[in-house]
């Protein structure tokens, strides 16, 4: 006698296969049911099954049970799996926490630009941040200090297709920096700012490896009260290439400085609303 499957679901109505993905190191995915979106750090295996460590661009860890089709991967649910001890590590991640474009070529440069303070601040800003602006062509200028931030934006002459970003350390209610910052006014030019005196103090001490940034006497040059403070040679030259050394990625930075380059990145490759 001929037997028959009890399963009378026809095939094109049958769920399709929730596909499987190792979690390999730094893969960037959702964890649906509360929309966590981070990188992977570690995958563990405990008494109550597998889990797996996420950390978002803030920083921000949040360990998840790696639960079959509890996850979404540039938009598709997926299921984790524990990588294999011999599984290749895959670059997922700009340092600064964007998905990687592999192969990806440079624009050809904006006619807008991000104008940052110092070349300090410029090299920290490619660090993290320069495969994002080669992608968008956006082109990081620097400035010997903001005194004549006004008519260095008129001379710039933003416009909807020429916008201008401009980075100002220690923008704080009251300070210098915020009077000069109040002088602009244009549309298409966007004045930002991080609250540190310096862009050095926008690097977590943690990934200096001191406690804390010191606190340098009024009246005394912050990056070398800063070295004679921490006890390093008195080459602010040599201690900022330890300081940029330790940074790696959008990790190592403060949010206060991440969130404002984010946003002028945004502005300059964005449109006129």
């Amino acid at each position: 006698m001929r037997q028959y499957s009890a399963d009378l679901t026809p095939p094109w109505k049958k769920p399709k296969p929730v596909p499987e993905v190792a979690a390999e190191a730094d893969l960037v995915v959702e964890e649906l049911s509360t929309g966590f979106c981070g990188a992977v750090i570690r995958c563990e295996k405990t008494a109550e099954g597998p889990t797996v460590t996420l950390e978002d661009r803030f920083g921000k860890h949040r360990v998840f049970p790696m639960t079959p089709g509890g996850f979404a991967l540039e938009g598709r649910r997926v299921t984790l799996t524990r990588p294999s001890a011999a599984a290749p590590v895959r670059p997922t991640r700009t340092a600064s926490g964007s998905v990687a474009v592999p192969g990806a070529r440079a624009r050809v440069a904006r006619a807008g630009r991000i104008y940052v303070e110092g070349r300090h601040d410029a090299e920290l800003v490619e660090r993290v941040w320069g495969d994002d602006l080669r992608i968008e062509g956006v082109v990081v200028e620097y400035l010997e200090g903001i005194d004549d931030l006004p008519s260095i934006v008129t001379e710039f002459s933003p416009g909807p297709d020429a916008r201008l970003g401009v980075l100002v350390d220690h923008l704080v209610p009251g300070s210098k920096e915020s009077r000069i910052a109040a002088e602009v006014n244009s549309p298409s030019a966007l004045v930002v700012g991080h609250p540190y005196i310096d862009v050095w103090e926008a690097v977590k001490p943690s990934s200096v490896g001191i406690a804390a940034w010191p606190r340098v006497p009024r009246g005394q040059d912050w990056k070398t009260g800063v070295c004679e403070a921490l006890g390093w040679p008195p080459n602010t030259g040599a201690a900022w290439q330890r300081i940029l050394g330790s940074v790696h990625s959008y990790r190592d930075l403060e949010p206060a400085l991440l969130g404002r380059v984010e946003e002028l990145i945004d502005f300059v490759t964005g449109s006129e609303s």
